[in-house]
């Protein structure tokens, strides 16, 4: 059987900010009623975290709870693990109306850091990224330029964010032009 392998084997670009892809990461879509016990109770359990609030990220590492809409979280875990979270979270809700699928080998992930991250996102992202309006623990589903894409800020102020695999190469290029040296505009 062959290792997986991320999307773009952790490429990385250095220009007004740090853009690079995460690697593997796991990744459980849970859709369900978000308060009933049994659902709370497998995304909790699966990712060590609390339940987030409407478009809000709960994110430590590798583990987290991503809120994607009123009947669907994003659950992380590390990529080694998705099987057995599965199983457990599988098992935990029971026959409560819900479905749980790893979508892990579905997706990419990135990462942009540095003091531009803000800007470099509302090149591409019809957000409002301006202190105040996003900050740590937010999370949108939107658009990067033509292509889905869902982010959330974290505590030092990085941005991660998760597209589609096919379009992993297209994104990381998006991100490489939006972080050229001198592109800086200075809003944030």
């Amino acid at each position: 059987m062959s290792e997986p392998v991320s999307a773009l084997m952790g490429a990385a670009y250095d220009g007004i900010v740090r853009v690079e892809e995460c690697g593997l990461q796991g990744m459980i879509t849970l859709r369900g009623d978000l308060a009933s016990s049994r659902v709370i109770a497998a995304a909790t359990g699966a990712s060590g975290q609390q339940m987030p609030g409407q478009r809000r990220a709960n994110v430590t590492g590798q583990s987290g709870l991503c809120w994607m809409s009123p009947d669907e979280l994003l659950v992380l875990v590390p990529h080694a693990k998705v099987g057995d979270k599965l199983a457990a979270m599988t098992k935990t809700l029971g026959d409560a109306h819900s479905l749980a699928v790893d979508v892990s080998d579905a997706r990419a992930m990135f990462r942009v850091s540095g003091a531009n991250a803000r800007e470099v996102m509302a090149k591409l992202a019809p957000v409002d990224f301006a202190p105040g309006a996003f900050g740590p623990g937010d999370f949108r589903r939107s658009r990067l330029a033509q292509v889905a894409g869902a982010f959330w800020m974290e505590e030092d102020g990085s941005f991660c964010i998760i597209c589609f695999r096919s379009v992993a190469d297209y994104v990381f290029k998006l991100l490489k032009v939006a972080a050229q040296p001198g592109s800086a505009v200075g809003v944030f």
